[in-house]
């Protein structure tokens, strides 16, 4: 029978990886709290309208990368490829901005698009996305940034670049698009065929483009920045004052750009030297509009995401076993086997960490699952010691011995174990 295999791209998280996870989540959650944001945890499928009304039709994401499927009702629907229009379309449901006017949420789950693996990159990836809704003083962009930066770093991250850019708003940007198409107009020929029809459905997507000669020919394109008007020349100016303040590192990168309309603003990208070419690890920026083209009021907006198997790629590696047993049963016999099971899951009930095997195996042999299991304490004892109403209880960082009471047992290790 031929043996099924993971689908291409969406990799299992093995249990020797899973206490790295739970730390960036926690680091995650502790962090964001302490910022004043709240967890909302939104469905990974929603109705595929959603995502084509809030990412555009003529983005790569829609047109090539998402998972849409027909469902029985014969309802289109599609598993998340990002989250922000999910949360934006449960904040606009329940109406959370009448409970806060200023509403911060974060999430964390699995997304999924149909893209070519590569490092740190999967069809089914991890996020942790940031939204604050409701305030659109340069504050909350700093805010924002300093947060994000404060994690990453938090989390062990080095090697860090940030980059940040203002792409304008409805004033100033279509100046901007204008000598963009006009710019490309003359040199599409030397752009790759998906840059040819971006020129006339979403021109400012050129700047994403990964092929070669794309960048070498959009290098001489014009610069967002000369097109601001005098109130997005003061956002930005802002901003920058107050990442200045917060003495945070950055670059201007005025090639920065988002190719959807109601993206306004500031942008912001960090990268990692530990993830070679592709070394984008989080991005944001600011979308006043998206939340009133979604339907809800019209509420300024900004957030980031970050890929979690990019973070996780880029943290340093570790020998050190992440799992820690308190206490290892070695039951030699059947009456020790029976004492060991009743007292294994008495001590588990009270919160101890106790494992033991159930085959009836050589001392030898439980040691070294001891071992394996990085037990804090083993406890032995079998026929002989059950008769003598004693059991060795040995500790297994310094090999110190003790004699303990069978009959006593589950009092004496668990005091035991609550003194160390």
């Amino acid at each position: 029978m031929e043996k099924i295999t993971a689908i291409k791209g969406i990799k299992d998280i093995l249990p020797q990886d899973t206490p790295t996870w739970h730390q960036v989540e926690l680091t995650a959650r502790k962090i964001f709290e302490c910022f004043g944001f709240c967890e909302i945890r939104v469905p990974i499928m929603e109705k595929t309208a959603l995502f084509q009304r809030s990412i555009g039709e003529t983005t790569d994401i829609v047109e090539k990368e998402m998972y849409t499927f027909r469902d029985r009702d014969d309802e289109l629907l599609t598993l998340r490829p990002e989250a922000t229009a999910s949360v934006i379309r449960a904040y606009i449901e329940h109406n959370l901005s009448a409970s806060d006017p200023v509403t911060k949420l974060f999430t964390l789950g699995p997304m999924f698009r149909r893209e070519r693996p590569q490092k740190g990159r999967f069809r089914q990836f991890h996020q942790i996305d940031v939204e604050l809704f409701g305030d659109d003083k340069p504050q909350s962009d700093a805010e924002v940034i300093f947060m994000l930066m404060h994690f990453l770093t938090s989390a062990g991250l080095t090697e860090l670049s940030l980059e940040i850019n203002s792409l304008g708003c409805k004033a100033c940007r279509p100046l901007f698009s204008s000598a963009v198409v006009d710019y490309l107009k003359d040199v599409d020929q030397s752009l790759c065929p998906d840059c040819q029809r971006r020129i006339k459905t979403n021109p400012l997507r050129v700047f994403d483009c990964k092929v070669e000669s794309c960048s070498s020919t959009i290098a001489g394109a014009p610069q967002i920045l000369n097109y601001l008007c005098a109130e997005c020349e003061d956002h930005f100016s802002a901003v920058k004052s107050c990442l200045d303040d917060l003495k945070l590192s950055y670059s201007v990168n005025p090639k920065m750009v988002r190719g959807l309309d109601y993206y306004t603003k500031t942008a912001f990208e960090v990268k990692s030297g530990a993830l070679g070419a592709q070394n984008s690890l989080a991005g944001g920026g600011r979308y006043d509009g998206l939340v009133s083209f979604l339907g809800g009021p019209d509420v300024p907006g900004i957030g980031f995401g970050i890929g979690m198997e990019r973070l996780i790629a880029c943290l340093p590696p570790t020998d050190k076993n992440p799992y820690r047993t308190d206490l290892y049963i070695a039951a030699l016999g059947l009456r020790a086997q029976k004492i060991a099971f009743g007292l294994t899951q008495k001590l588990r009930h009270a919160g101890v960490c106790a494992a033991m095997d159930y085959a009836d195996k050589s001392l030898k042999s439980q040691m070294k699952r001891a071992d394996r299991l990085n037990s804090a304490y083993t406890l032995i004892f079998g026929d002989k010691e059950i008769e003598e109403n004693r059991a060795e209880l040995r500790n297994m960082s310094t090999k110190n011995q003790q004699s303990l009471p069978v009959d006593q047992l589950f009092a004496a290790v668990t005091t035991i174990l609550k003194e160390r």
